[in-house]
């Protein structure tokens, strides 16, 4: 491995419906670099006027309306 690539990691996440996969998942890639400041600001404004606070690094993953509105995970398609 060159000293430019970074390793990569397969992880694979189970649990129970709203046991917080999505928001785990999403504050590990935050965490990771994957997501910045800005981009979390402006998800935890957005679930703020919706009424999930919760939900902002869950949004990292949720990107369909219909996610959002029903606080499910349908589509985990990242990049």
């Amino acid at each position: 491995m060159s000293k430019e690539e970074k390793p990569r990691v397969s992880l694979v996440v189970i649990g129970h419906v709203d046991a917080g996969k999505s928001t785990t998942t999403g504050h590990l890639i935050y965490k990771c670099g994957g997501v910045d400041q800005e981009t979390i600001a402006k998800y935890e404004k957005e679930a703020n006027e919706v009424g999930k606070p919760t939900q902002k690094f869950a949004w990292v993953l949720d990107n369909l309306k219909a996610e959002r509105e029903r606080g499910i995970t349908i589509d985990i398609s990242l990049w």
